[in-house]
């Protein structure tokens, strides 16, 4: 999917794209890739997720994007600031990978599982049903979202191109 019209969205970013620019992340290892779409409107929005919750933060300024339960919010408002509709919006994830193998496994070194639990949460709250998602396992991603047709492709360098 190269593109001209590509909006890049770095870590613990988010940014939202219309007209069939597209959006892409790298380096999705225990981040969450999470988008949302309004396929009548083809209004896209991508969130690069980096931790579950903003209740951890130190930071005296919280970043948004950083944390699953502000990013998706904050993404919903700008998707909805330029025409896109809740009821409509639909999600697609890809990464909370486990990259590195602890002995004891406490939680705080589950970051990918949580990650992607959180994120469920969070949109299972805003009443979004998930349509597809790549998730999970040990390695990295990255993922491109094409506004214009809502299609999720992802990369990974031991399992190839998928599209969701």
């Amino acid at each position: 999917m190269i593109q001209q019209n590509l909006i890049k969205v770095g870590m613990a970013d988010l940014n939202i794209a219309t007209e069939g620019s597209v959006l892409k992340t790298t380096g999705l290892g225990s981040c969450v890739g999470l988008t949302l779409y309004d396929p009548v409107n083809k209004v896209a929005g991508m969130a690069h997720v980096m931790l579950p919750s903003s209740e951890i933060a130190r930071e005296s300024t919280i970043n948004l994007a950083k944390y699953a339960d502000t990013a998706i919010p904050e993404l919903l408002d700008r998707m909805k600031h330029v025409g896109a509709q809740q009821n409509r919006l639909v999600a697609k994830m890809a990464g909370g990978a486990q990259m590195f193998a602890f002995s004891g496994q406490s939680d705080s070194m589950r970051i990918g599982p949580r990650n992607v639990e959180s994120c469920l949460e969070i949109i299972n709250k805003f009443k979004i049903p998930v349509f597809a998602q790549d998730t999970g396992g040990n390695y990295g991603r990255t993922i491109e979202f094409d506004s214009g047709s809502g299609l999720l492709l992802i990369r990974s360098v031991q399992l190839g191109i998928k599209e969701i």
